[in-house]
């Protein structure tokens, strides 16, 4: 048994296999073909076929390194992969097929992939990979991958690479990927010989989860199909624990400190999110207000009596003196962003897992280990607290809020009003949902003024890129099928997403997808204002978003009144499909 390569497009015609796309049956040999028969390719005739190499039927069948590669993959948990198939990635497509644990979803677009992918790793705390061509494919996952860097999201970037001879200027979908990615990875490299796979591919994973960021690994396409021995193909390591508990001093100088603290104020970050019950515990036992940044908003339900809401921009004004006022703040994973804006003058007790984040500020106490570690050990040493305000100091933010907030949803207008679509928002969108915000005005009013009730949320945080709300919520509905799942959008950064919501109906993703559609590039409105510039190049042409769904296989329908709106969302999550709500929203922020 021979195989045979067409000299003008080189396609393999293997005898052993035969061609099922001509009928031609297994073990039949080429010169046995008939003379009619072209390749099913280019339509070449015999020909131009030559012969390559002899198969040996009785040698024994090893693994190829795309195979070995998704086999070691899904050993490490990692059996969700998102991208685009092409020329230089067949091989590791071909072995997430033959993978009974590993499922492929197909995009419209490698950002959106990676978006999804990104959104994944911040829900579930496991990894997703990208899968894509060289090139072109390549340079189209950047910026979901800059969001997963910029957000501490583990995110497997697995690329095609062209064959190695072919490499250098002039090459066809070829790029410097080691050089490309190396701004937004922890780890990057390309397999240039198949003895590396395991070592290369085992140092990706551990550096993507113990780093948190992005490992990409280039692999060309010659060496995904060649055959690997099995003492090559078996994973080199271990992922270690992350868990890190700090040292018995340091534990002892930040219970001193809250000890001694008679207005205590706890600032919860992402870094916190997975402990909401230690985060209520601890809040409890030192008598603390709970503040959150944007990032870690439903960490703990708005309607809990120790949570006083959100520090930064879509704060209330009432947070913003509490913090000021406390006399010991309390920061658990938080990035310090400028849209927090944390008072460093402050004194702090500073929990983080990352060294170089530490330090922060003028009189802070550093503690180096995991938010849970920290609060599992401070609870078991620090006594209750001897004051009891912390109640008190909460409702005399939120009240005044509040009612800021209810006489804003009051307003029936026409356009609808932001924050009357977040006030229906907010009773409808079940506890248990999982909810996807994209960047923009959408998200600010979400933000500021939609109450959490125990749902899971994700968001664009550090990089703020529009257009992450819908790949997002896709991520979601794939890591809980079982949940409702609500995207957040606005008709900006839905429009940058939206070719993937045949993606969604494709693979039976029932969602519902809310268009704040206000015809503006709303922020960027409100940035002209704050910069004093005249409004101009904001205003949108939008297409007709519910046709669009329906076009695509889904549902959709228009909300221009406000009392529409509750009974389409209502409708919208009981629809077995994706759903488009198109609402016909304000532009102006404040009236």
């Amino acid at each position: 048994m021979a195989v045979w390569k067409c000299s003008i497009c080189e396609y393999l015609y293997d005898e052993m296999s035969g061609d099922q796309s001509t009928n031609i049956p297994p073990g039949t040999p080429f010169s046995s073909i008939p003379d009619t028969w072209r390749c099913p390719i280019c339509h070449a005739d015999k020909t131009a076929f030559k012969r390559v190499l002899e198969n040996n039927p009785s040698t024994a069948i090893l693994p190829t390194v795309s195979e070995a590669i998704i086999k070691n993959l899904v050993h490490f948990g990692i059996t969700e992969y998102f991208g685009v198939p092409g020329t230089s990635s067949l091989g590791i497509i071909d072995a997430i097929r033959k993978n009974d644990n590993a499922r492929f979803t197909l995009f419209r677009h490698e950002e959106n992939a990676a978006m999804a992918a990104s959104a994944y790793n911040k829900l579930t705390g496991k990894i997703a990979a990208c899968v894509t061509i060289a090139g072109p494919g390549a340079t189209n996952l950047t910026t979901g991958l800059y969001d997963a860097k910029e957000d501490r999201a583990s995110v497997l970037s697995i690329n095609g690479q062209v064959e190695m001879q072919y490499a250098g200027p002039g090459g066809f979908q070829e790029i410097d990927q080691d050089a490309f990615f190396r701004p937004v990875t922890v780890f990057n490299n390309t397999i240039y010989d198949k003895k590396m796979t395991m070592k290369i591919l085992t140092m990706a994973v551990q550096h993507a989860v113990v780093r948190s960021g992005v490992a990409q690994i280039s692999v060309p396409n010659d060496i995904q199909k060649q055959e690997i021995d099995p003492e090559y193909a078996t994973v080199h390591g271990v992922i270690p624990n992350r868990m890190i508990r700090p040292d018995n001093e340091t534990l002892q100088k930040a219970i001193t400190l809250i000890h001694s603290s008679t207005s205590p104020v706890i600032l919860a970050g992402w870094g916190a999110h997975s402990y909401p019950y230690q985060l209520e515990t601890f809040a409890d036992r030192i008598d603390a207000p709970i503040l959150s940044t944007f990032r870690a908003k439903g960490i703990i339900p708005d309607e809990h009596p120790l949570y006083a809401g959100i520090l930064g921009t879509v704060g209330s004004p009432g947070a913003r003196t509490m913090v000021e006022q406390a006399d010991l703040l309390i920061t658990l994973g938080v990035g310090f962003s400028k849209m927090t804006r944390v008072p460093e003058h402050t004194r702090i007790i500073q929990v983080d897992y990352d060294p170089i984040r530490l330090g922060r500020g003028k009189d802070t106490l550093p503690v180096y280990g995991d938010v849970g570690e920290v609060l599992r050990e401070i609870l078991q040493s620090i006594p209750s607290s001897s004051h009891s305000s912390a109640r008190n100091r909460v409702e005399q933010v939120k009240k005044p809020w509040e009612k800021i907030r209810k006489a804003e949803a009051d307003d029936r207008s026409t356009p609808i009003r932001p924050p009357y679509i977040m006030e229906i928002l907010s009773k409808i969108i079940p506890s248990d949902a999982i909810i996807s915000v994209d960047v923009g005005e959408n998200g600010w009013w979400f933000g500021r003024n939609f109450r959490m009730k125990g749902q899971k949320f994700v968001m664009s945080g550090y990089l703020a890129t529009m257009g992450f709300g819908f790949p997002g919520a896709i991520a979601g509905k794939i890591a809980y099928p079982e949940k409702r799942v609500f995207c957040i959008t606005g008709d900006g950064g839905f429009a940058m997403a939206m070719g993937d919501f045949v993606t969604a109906v494709k693979y039976n993703l029932p969602m519902v997808v809310i268009i704040l559609n206000n015809h503006e590039l709303g922020m960027i409105q409100v940035e002209q204002q704050i910069e004093k510039y005249p409004n101009y190049a904001t205003a949108l042409h939008n297409p007709d978003f519910v046709l669009y769904a329906k076009s695509c296989g889904g549902e959709g329908t228009r909300v221009e009144k406000p009392e529409e709106l509750e009974s389409a969302v209502i409708w919208a999550t009981s629809q077995d499909c994706p759903v488009i709500v198109d609402v016909i929203t304000d532009p102006r922020r404040f009236v």
